[in-house]
């Protein structure tokens, strides 16, 4: 076999519920000459037997025992063939022309190290909630972010995979940031940047392990941001974290947390206030003491022009 020009890698933990549509927005992408390499994450449910359905010999399955998506994502990069990897989760949909459009870009720009792009969100069931723009698109508009501002959709970009070895791969202790912190390293391997193309389609899904920092509490987020700041994290700063995330995996939080996102952002990112009020609605009927339901409850009768006003000054305190 000759060797791919492009290796993706998808992790996958329990994931049956949309890893076949995942795959499949992969195998139908128009460039074709790509590896994919689905890391099975010690999953419980029938994410190996989907895995295996599929009669395409560029799926590349390996089996690893649960050992969270940083360690997935490592042993993926260490069996890649390809120079150049495309991430790509296994609950979002890729666009038929993300690889073919992203990979030219990294080709015909032998400069850069990454380019991410635009996304569409949509909520578990594949409704449309916003379409996604990043803070920053050029090279020096995303060198210029503060370090608190994740410059790149995760399940968006593309990269070589040298520049990414050379900055220590994902740390396996930045438990829901690995991929914040590594861009901290990677922007200074090269160039990069965001194409403004909306070439994936970002799942809000409540069993992700990533849920709104917000709800982690004030320890995690000072770890996180001190993390940040310095460029790396020790063991015993992400075992306190892991401490943090096991205590919150729970049916009840994963649930409200992702009814407060969907709020949120049918509130602030896609003016919708009778959908928004729904989801604030639906999280103070799961957590009526919880103030975040009665306030995004509140915002949701304030006119558009004042909230966008209100999440400007927000976003520019970052």
């Amino acid at each position: 076999m000759t060797t791919p020009q492009l290796s993706v890698i998808m992790p996958a933990y329990n994931a049956a519920q949309y890893l076949r549509e995942a795959i499949t927005s992969v195998l139908q992408q128009t460039f074709t000459d790509f590896e994919l390499l689905v890391i099975n994450d010690g999953s419980t449910d029938a994410t190996e037997n989907i895995i295996r359905s599929f009669a395409d010999a560029r799926i590349r399955l390996i089996n690893q025992p649960h050992s969270g998506v940083s360690a997935a994502l490592n042993l993926g990069l260490l069996n890649a063939n390809a120079h150049f990897i495309a991430r790509c989760d296994a609950d979002d949909i890729n666009l038929p022309q993300r690889f073919a459009i992203q990979l030219q870009f990294l080709q015909e720009n032998p400069g850069y190290v990454l380019v991410g792009c635009d996304a569409v969100y949509i909520d578990r069931h594949g409704n449309f909630v916003f379409n996604y723009h990043y803070p920053a698109y050029t090279d020096d508009d995303i060198k210029k972010l503060g370090y608190k501002i994740c410059p790149f959709a995760h399940p968006t970009v593309m990269y070589k995979k040298q520049a990414v070895l050379d900055a220590g791969m994902y740390d396996v202790h930045a438990h829901n940031f690995e991929d914040h912190l590594l861009w901290r390293k990677v922007v200074h391997a090269g160039k990069v940047c965001n194409i403004r193309k909306k070439l994936v389609q970002y799942r809000f899904n409540p069993e992700s392990v990533t849920i709104d920092e917000k709800w982690r509490g004030k320890r995690f987020q000072q770890i996180k941001y001190a993390a940040l700041q310095k460029g790396s994290i020790s063991k015993t700063e992400g075992d306190e974290l892991l401490h943090i995330i096991r205590k919150q995996n729970t049916a009840k939080i994963k649930r409200g947390s992702y009814y407060a996102l969907l709020s949120k952002k049918y509130l602030f990112n896609n003016y919708e206030p009778s959908t928004a009020r729904k989801y604030s609605l639906a999280l103070i009927k799961i957590f009526p003491l919880k103030m975040q339901g009665y306030v995004m409850t509140g915002l949701s009768f304030f006119p558009e022009k004042i909230l966008r006003s209100l999440y400007k000054i927000k976003s520019t305190a970052l």
